[in-house]
């Protein structure tokens, strides 16, 4: 059965980022990101499941090794509805950053 997942909840979980983090720069299998990690393979493969479910990380079959890599159009959208807090963040923190050295050369 296939669970509709929500991209947000996934990337939540600090185990799955990390999962994220290591398959971004190449394709790995899940004993390879299991390794990484001191929790059993079942709870790492039910990690690989969830990412896969919310197309974060897409399979890719060679042989008989299943190979888990960054689904980047997925992510891309994820960075692109964050994107707009960031810029609102970015405004908020520069502004205090102008009155707090105002307010320095005041003192």
């Amino acid at each position: 059965m296939n669970l509709r997942r929500d991209v947000f909840q996934a990337i939540a979980d600090p185990t799955r980022r990390a999962i994220l983090l290591l398959v971004a720069s190449q394709s790995m299998t899940a004993g390879v990101i299991a390794s990484n990690f001191d929790t059993a393979r079942p709870t790492v493969s039910k990690h690989l499941q969830i990412l896969t479910e919310c197309e974060l990380l897409e399979q890719e079959q060679n042989g008989r090794e299943i190979y888990y890599h960054i689904n980047a159009k997925k992510m891309k959208e994820v960075a692109d509805f964050i994107e707009p807090f960031r810029t609102m963040w970015d405004d908020r923190f520069n502004k205090l950053e102008t009155i707090m050295k105002n307010y320095k050369s005041i003192t």
